[in-house]
């Protein structure tokens, strides 16, 4: 049993992520949607430092507006700090200072990532030596996408998402990500494309109750080819997150008409992002989609998963 803290402080980073590939199957029993997607790894990242302390606080920083964040035992980077004391037997707490780049509730798992750097900093902090497996056990806990948040890189995600297998991307790919100024409940989104479908009496087939990623995705990623890519891009979620943002729509509309090979809502939105074939091309197109008043960065993928930063 741990008692003692290891370290004076510890700083972990975890990256955002883009579904390029997205398919809903049916509503499992406990609530979640069957999925099969296509996670990429992107270099927008969160930065946690983990302080001892008597007990678990967490507060933000960073590139965006955290205001509204929870800062009680509701957050998901408190709730992975306790997992882990849980588990380890360690009887102290863990003060977080997190820095935050991804946008909140943007569909790029911001949350998810400042969970997975969280067990990693806390991990070394504390000394309790866990295991990746172990602590990959605790990530599946949390959240569909913490996993992939703590491996990083290319992965297909079955399941709710959080059964992870790596697929092999060659070279680097370049996407503008135009940030919205809301963001949008995964739930909510969940819930609309449920009655959409209800609405167009679209059945879940059997084929559908277990959907697999498009074979041309996993092709594109291994010839890490941008225009082969664009052409797979699918997210059975942007209907009805447009349905419930029309605006969004005119986001798309630009970034293609632009210069964009193609756009796609991240996860549930409403990060739209946008794959470009090159360094140059991207920095065109966020100079465009800045000039029609829109927040946009520039991201590349894929980048490593969580892990610790020496400063």
């Amino acid at each position: 049993m741990t008692n003692a803290a290891a370290s004076p402080m510890v700083h972990a980073r975890a990256p955002g992520k883009i579904n390029v590939f997205l398919k809903v199957g049916a509503v499992l029993e406990d609530g979640y949607h069957e999925v099969a997607t296509a996670y990429q790894a992107v270099s927008l990242y969160e930065d946690v430092r983990a302080y001892p302390a008597d007990d678990f606080s967490v507060e933000f920083s960073g590139s965006i507006d955290t205001s509204g964040l929870a800062v009680d035992g509701s957050n998901l980077a408190i709730k992975a700090a306790r997992a882990l004391a849980r588990k380890a037997g360690f009887r102290g707490g863990v003060r977080l200072s997190i820095e935050k780049n991804v946008p909140i509730a943007g569909g790029m798992g911001g949350g998810s990532a400042d969970a997975a750097a969280t067990l990693l900093a806390c991990d070394a902090l504390w000394g309790t030596e866990a295991s990746r497996d172990d602590l990959l056990g605790i990530a599946a806990t949390l959240g569909a996408d913490v996993p992939f948040s703590f491996t990083g890189g290319t992965a297909i995600g079955t399941g709710r998402g959080d059964r992870l297998s790596p697929a092999l991307a060659k070279g680097q790919f370049h996407w503008v990500l135009a940030l919205a100024e809301f963001g949008m409940s995964t739930p909510a989104v969940y819930s609309e494309l449920d009655r959409h479908r209800e609405r167009h009496a679209q059945d879940i087939f059997p084929a559908q109750l277990q959907p697999t990623v498009d074979a041309n995705v996993l092709q594109a990623l291994r010839a890490g080819d941008p225009a082969m890519l664009a052409e797979s891009l699918h997210n059975d979620l942007q209907a009805p997150a447009l349905h419930l943002a029309p605006g969004l729509a005119r986001v798309l509309e630009l970034g293609e008409a632009n210069g964009a090979l193609a756009g796609i809502l991240s996860g549930s939105g409403p990060t739209v992002a946008f794959l470009v074939q090159d360094a140059d091309s991207a920095l065109e197109l966020q100079v465009a989609l800045s000039a029609s008043r829109l927040h946009v960065v520039r991201a590349t993928g894929p980048v490593h998963g969580a892990r610790i930063i020496h400063d």
